[in-house]
């Protein structure tokens, strides 16, 4: 079990920067709510995308 005091990497901080600006990107471009509502689920994941194009 880990304790919180232990020092972890940033990838927590990237994450949650990368987050905040997917939502960002995806609702400034969703026009109803359901459009609105895929880019919320794909801010969630967009990491699947970052490495599907990377790959």
């Amino acid at each position: 079990m880990r304790s919180w005091n232990t020092p972890r990497g940033g990838g927590d901080v990237v994450y949650g920067l990368g987050l905040i600006g997917a939502l960002i990107h995806y609702l400034t471009e969703a026009n109803a709510f359901w459009p609105a509502l895929l880019g919320v689920l794909k801010a969630l994941i967009w990491p699947v995308f970052l490495v599907q194009s990377l790959l």
